[in-house]
């Protein structure tokens, strides 16, 4: 073991979950799991739907790895047990991580700070019907996608056209998205970029080209039809731009450690931030890594790094 694995000390490696996203947990832990230990650190996988917060306190780790993703994962919750643990652990914090999870609290905070979000509104899955009429004369000019407000891994996702828009098919929508609020956004018609964050600076630019614009949870992780350029084909100074733009994102929410931005760009150029993820998938599909592999750094490099990034809120 090195000096630099042998610091980590006893790692723990949260992942599975409860949430929507445990499958999607599932494949990253592996693959941190792996890496970790391909290079001589104390790993021990902890699974909350299975083990008991008892065992996480009696195992007296040193440092946590958040492979979780989701509610539960993601949202500041198992964050707080740690903090109450003194166990450091990777990405945001409670407060920031409680906020990100929520796309229209996160958007929120991203207009006061003058950054650049979609137009959209928080509608209830009974919301009546001049709700969703009102929704759709102001937001669907193009379409509208329709989203939980406070999941992932486009899960929940629905995407109107506009030839296809109808209340009925916008109440079907809310009714998919299996969630209590549920974000009605315009649908921008451009193309599509993600853009990671690793202590504060930005990874290059990530675009997304998926048939037909389908980026959903079949071709996010089981399908390889997506085509991913990294870095984008976007001008130097445009790139430079987003960069900055999506690590004034990470700042305004308080964010620390890493975490991955996904955007779209209208069609007359300019950019919109979407959502921001504090716990990225590690898949052999995700995006993180790819971004990584961009500057020279493998697949354990950047788990070692996040890793020695891990921090308490206190």
């Amino acid at each position: 073991m090195s000096n630099e694995t042998n610091q980590l000390g006893r790692v723990v490696l949260l992942m599975g979950g409860v949430s929507s996203e445990r499958e999607v947990s599932l494949m990253s832990g592996a693959g941190v799991e792996k890496a970790l230990k391909s290079r001589g650190v104390d790993v021990t996988v902890f699974d909350p739907k299975t083990s008991s917060l008892a065992e996480l306190e009696a195992g007296h780790f040193d440092r946590a790895f958040i492979a979780l993703h989701g509610k539960l994962g993601e949202d500041g919750t198992i964050q707080g047990v740690l903090n109450y643990l003194g166990i450091p652990y990777t990405g945001p914090g409670v407060a920031a991580s409680a906020t990100a999870i929520d796309k229209e609290r996160t958007k929120t905070i991203w207009r006061a700070a003058g950054i650049p979000v979609p137009r959209g509104v928080l509608l209830h899955p009974d919301a009546d019907e001049a709700a969703l009429e009102r929704a759709m004369a102001e937001l669907g000019a193009t379409g509208l996608v329709v989203k939980p407000a406070k999941d992932g891994s486009s899960i929940g996702v629905t995407k109107i056209h506009k030839e296809d828009l109808t209340v009925e098919a916008l109440r079907a929508a809310l009714a998919a998205a299996g969630d209590e609020d549920v974000l009605v956004e315009e649908y921008i018609l451009g193309r599509e970029f993600t853009v990671a964050v690793l202590d504060g600076k930005a990874l290059p630019v990530i675009e997304i080209v998926a048939p037909e614009g389908s980026y959903d949870f079949q071709n996010k992780y089981y399908t390889d039809v997506v085509r991913y350029e990294c870095p984008a084909n976007l001008p130097e100074e445009r790139a430079a731009e987003l960069m900055r733009t999506v690590e004034a994102a990470f700042a305004a929410l308080g964010c620390r450690g890493w975490s991955r931005v996904d955007v779209m760009q209208r069609p007359d150029g300019s950019f919109a931030l979407l959502e921001i993820n504090t716990s990225p998938g590690m898949t052999p599909h995700s995006l993180v890594p790819m971004a990584a592999r961009a500057v020279g750094m493998d697949y354990t490099e950047l788990c070692l790094t996040v890793l020695g990034l891990a921090r308490t809120d206190a």
